[in-house]
């Protein structure tokens, strides 16, 4: 009889993981266990486009706060403030989902997520 061990992190952990940050996404979509689960390609991909968006949105942030007035700078910190709180509860639902087994598909880069791992 043939024991088949598992080499690695599960395919859960690996979705978990790969919310971390921008890194272990990309690493999970070359390392070879990994870059053939489409589960884990799933969610290394959607994390890469959710750092995308989030750097955009931080970018605008900063272009539109920047060089104005001080109220305009302290209410655009608050305003950053909140977003990062928002970004970190995503990434966190999104992991734990990912770590529970489920794809939580957000809605736009979801289906973009989900065209990348299946193509």
């Amino acid at each position: 009889m043939s024991d088949q061990k598992q080499v690695g992190i599960s395919d859960k952990a690996a979705g978990a993981i790969a919310y971390i940050t921008v890194f272990p996404a990309i690493a999970f979509l070359v390392l070879v266990p990994y870059r053939k689960s489409p589960f884990v390609r799933f969610h290394a991909w959607q994390s890469i486009f959710l750092n995308f968006v989030a750097l955009a949105i931080s970018n605008l942030l900063y272009l539109v706060i920047g060089g104005h007035g001080v109220n305009t700078v302290v209410l655009g910190l608050q305003g950053g403030v909140l977003l990062l709180y928002f970004w970190i509860v995503l990434w966190v639902f999104c992991a734990l989902a990912a770590l529970g087994g489920k794809s939580l598909k957000l809605p736009i880069l979801g289906k973009l997520a989900e065209r990348q791992a299946n193509g």
